[in-house]
C-alpha cells in the first residue's frame, strides 16, 4: 500500500467536514452581524428622512387650514365635522389599525409574541395610511400632533428593512422597533437625547431588552438626519430660560399640580372603559363612529370660534408666541385647548398627543404670573414638561424634550423635579399609563395567535 496521502485507509483520511462547517457558520454569523448593521444604520437614515417629509407636510396641511380661515372664520363650522366624519368612516371601513397616535400600537408590537399581529401592526401600508390621515386630521384643524405617528412610521420603516434583509430573531426585530421609534421621535423634535430617552422609558419596558449600542446608534443616526439636512435649530427656539431664586422655585410645585392634575384628568376622558358616564359615552363611539365623529369636530369648531380660532392644529403658533413672551391667547386657552384635545382624541381619528400636549402647558404661564417673581418663560417651560409628564407618566422623556427644544440646559433640576412630581399627581388620579393601558386594550381584541 502506498504511503501518499491520497492513498489512505479510510479510517485514517483527514475529516476536513467540521472545518468546513465551522468555517460556514463563521462567515454566516459574519454576514448575520453586518445585516444586523445595515438594518440599524440604514434604517434610521430611511426613517429620519421619512420624519423630515412628514413634518414637511404636516406643515403644509395645516397652512392649507389656516388660509381656509383667512377667507372665512366660521368655514369650520363646516369643514371640521365634515372632515373628522370622513376620517372616522374610511378609517372604521378599511384601516382600523390606523387609529389613534400609533405609540400604543408600537408598544403592543413589541409585547405581543405573534409574528403576524407585529406583521399586521407594523405593516408600511397602515403607517402610510396613519400618516395621511394625520395629515387629514390638521388639514380640516384638527388638535393632533405628528410625533405619534412618526413613531409609529419609524417603527414600520426600519422592521420592514430589517425583514428584507432576512432577519427573524424575535430580540433583533425588537431592537429594531424600539430603534425605529425612538428614531422617529429623534428626527420629529431634532432632539436625539429625547429619542433615547424615550426608548429606555417608554417603550423598552414592553420587552425585555438590554438597550444595545446598535440601537443607541440607530437613534442619533435618526436625529443626525434631522441635525444634517436643516441645520442646527430648536424647535422652539434659543429660549434659555432659568429659575429666579427665591419665591421664583414656586413655580415648581404650581406647574406640577396643575399638570399632574390636568394630566390625570385627560387620561380618564380619553380611556376606553365600560363604567360610568364615560363608558356610555365610548358605547356610543363604538356603536355610531361616524356621527360621534362629526359631533366632536362640530364642537372643536364651536372652540375654536370661543378661542378666537386659537385651538386648532398642534398649537405651535400660541406656544411659541407664550414662550417669546408676547402671548396672542388669554387665560382662557388653556380650557379651551384642553377640550380641543380631549374631543380630537375622542374622534377616533389618528393623530398624536405630544405638540398639542406642549401647547397646554405653555398656557399654564397666564396663571402663574400671579405667583411672586414668576416668569412667564420659565413657567410655560415648565409648564410644559409638567403637563407632557402627567399625560405619558414619563417624566425624563417629558423633561429631555422640553430642555432640548428650547435649549435651556438650566432649568434641568427644576425640570426634573416638577415633571416627576406631575407624574405622581396624574397617578394618584388615572393609575395606570395612558400609552400601555390603550396597547393592552388593543392586545385584549386580538385572539391569541401563534407566532
Amino acid at each position: 500500500m502506498s504511503d501518499q496521502p491520497g492513498n489512505l485507509p479510510p479510517e485514517e483520511t483527514p475529516d476536513t467536514t467540521p472545518a468546513i462547517g465551522s468555517a460556514r457558520r463563521f462567515h454566516h454569523s459574519r454576514w448575520l452581524r453586518w445585516r444586523q448593521h445595515l438594518a440599524f444604520w440604514v434604517g434610521a437614515l430611511l426613517v429620519g428622512l421619512a420624519a423630515l417629509a412628514f413634518a414637511w407636510l404636516a406643515d403644509q396641511s395645516y397652512a392649507q387650514f389656516k388660509r381656509m380661515l383667512g377667507v372665512a372664520s366660521w368655514l369650520p363650522l363646516l369643514v371640521t365635522p365634515a372632515g373628522f366624519a370622513l376620517l372616522a368612516w374610511v378609517t372604521q371601513r378599511w384601516f382600523v389599525e390606523a387609529k389613534g397616535s400609533g405609540i400604543p400600537q408600537v408598544i403592543a408590537a413589541l409585547e405581543s409574541p405573534s409574528r403576524r399581529f407585529r406583521e399586521r401592526v407594523l405593516a408600511l401600508p397602515v403607517a402610510i395610511v396613519r400618516m395621511l390621515f394625520t395629515l387629514g386630521a390638521l388639514l380640516v384643524g384638527g388638535s393632533v400632533g405628528r410625533e405619534g405617528p412618526t413613531v409609529h412610521v419609524g417603527a414600520a420603516v426600519i422592521y420592514a428593512f430589517g425583514r428584507r434583509l432576512g432577519l427573524h430573531g424575535r430580540r433583533t426585530l425588537a431592537g429594531l422597533i424600539l430603534a425605529g421609534g425612538a428614531a422617529g421621535i429623534a428626527a420629529a423634535f431634532n432632539t436625539p437625547l429625547a429619542g433615547i430617552v424615550f426608548a429606555i422609558e417608554e417603550l423598552s419596558r414592553a420587552f425585555e431588552q438590554r438597550f444595545s449600542g446598535l440601537v443607541l446608534t440607530a437613534v442619533l443616526i435618526g436625529g443626525a438626519v434631522t441635525l444634517g439636512l436643516m441645520g442646527h435649530y430648536s424647535y422652539f427656539g434659543e429660549i434659555g430660560g432659568h429659575l429666579p431664586g427665591g419665591w421664583g422655585w414656586s413655580e415648581v410645585p404650581a406647574c406640577a399640580l396643575l399638570g399632574g392634575v390636568l394630566g390625570g384628568f385627560y387620561v380618564k376622558l380619553v380611556l376606553p372603559t365600560q363604567h360610568g358616564w364615560i363608558g356610555r359615552m365610548c358605547a356610543l363611539r363604538e356603536r355610531f363612529p361616524v356621527r360621534f365623529a362629526a359631533i366632536c369636530g362640530l364642537i372643536l369648531a364651536l372652540l375654536g370660534v370661543a378661542s378666537g380660532n386659537h385651538v386648532f392644529g398642534t398649537g405651535y403658533e400660541e406656544t411659541r408666541a407664550l414662550l417669546d413672551g408676547h402671548p396672542v391667547t388669554n387665560e382662557s386657552f388653556l380650557l379651551w385647548k384642553f377640550l380641543a384635545n380631549v374631543v380630537s382624541y375622542l374622534a377616533g381619528i389618528p393623530g398624536g398627543l405630544f405638540s398639542p400636549s406642549l401647547s397646554i402647558g405653555a398656557a399654564f404661564a397666564p396663571l402663574l404670573s400671579l405667583l411672586p417673581d414668576a416668569n412667564p418663560q420659565t413657567g410655560a417651560l415648565l409648564g410644559m414638561g409638567a403637563y407632557l409628564a402627567g399625560v405619558t407618566r414619563s417624566p425624563l422623556t417629558a423633561s429631555v424634550i422640553v430642555l432640548e427644544l428650547s435649549h435651556s440646559p438650566d432649568l434641568a433640576i427644576p425640570m426634573l423635579a416638577v415633571t416627576l412630581m406631575a407624574a405622581a399627581i396624574s397617578g394618584w388620579i388615572a393609575p395606570v399609563s395612558l400609552y400601555h393601558a390603550l396597547a393592552r386594550q388593543i392586545l385584549d381584541k386580538v385572539a391569541p395567535e401563534k407566532s
